[in-house]
């Protein structure tokens, strides 16, 4: 559907554009607007490497095991339901960790691994393997459901992507988000994890 509209939108304004002499200015802002987009990925690819890089080492190092024990009680906290020991759980914590250092990149394939284990969890039950509530193969467990909408709301104490945006656009000072994106981020996981406890 994106597609379609995308595609209308460019189809419109090349039209009006032609219809209105004005040609020119689109020819030049694609031309200008092709060169900052490589520009801004060159910079994101430099940022995102950078931190999935320190990502690794922390994995590497044992950082990340250490701190997925100091976590163990909140993901005890969050998802009730998940046992003891699941695999999901290390997933979980990898993402959480990643989103709040606003590494979205780097988020992602922990949270992809998180829900396929969640989905291997939930079909353990169905087959008798593991105790726990037993839902049909279309509905999403709690423990699915919690995740999304942590990972929806994302307390993130270092929003990288808007830094480097910010960077990357001549701001004065990029950094200068980082106040407002605690507050923004730790009102919406507050709520997040409220809705998800009144709910569950």
């Amino acid at each position: 559907m994106l597609n379609y509209l995308w595609a209308g939108m460019i189809i419109v304004g090349i039209i009006f554009a032609a219809f209105t002499g004005k040609m020119a200015d689109v020819t030049n802002a694609a031309l200008d607007s092709s060169k900052e987009a490589v520009t801004l990925c060159i910079t994101m690819m430099g940022v995102m490497s950078f931190w999935i890089g320190i990502m690794e080492i922390a994995k590497k190092g044992g950082i990340m095991e250490a701190a997925a024990k100091k976590m163990r009680p909140l993901i005890r906290f969050l998802f009730p339901e998940l046992p003891e020991g699941h695999p999901a759980e290390e997933h979980i914590t990898s993402n959480i960790i990643a989103n709040v250092l606003g590494l979205g990149w780097a988020a992602t394939p922990a949270g992809l691994k998180a829900m396929e284990a969640l989905a291997d969890l939930e079909e353990d039950r169905r087959r008798g393997r593991l105790p726990g509530p037993v839902r049909k193969k279309e509905i999403a467990s709690n423990e699915m459901c919690t995740f999304l909408i942590l990972n929806i709301s994302s307390l993130q104490l270092i929003p990288v992507n808007v830094i480097a945006y910010r960077s990357q656009y001549g701001s004065v000072n990029p950094a200068a988000i980082v106040g407002a994106g605690i507050l923004a981020t730790a009102v919406s996981t507050g709520v997040a994890v409220v809705y998800c406890k009144l709910r569950t």
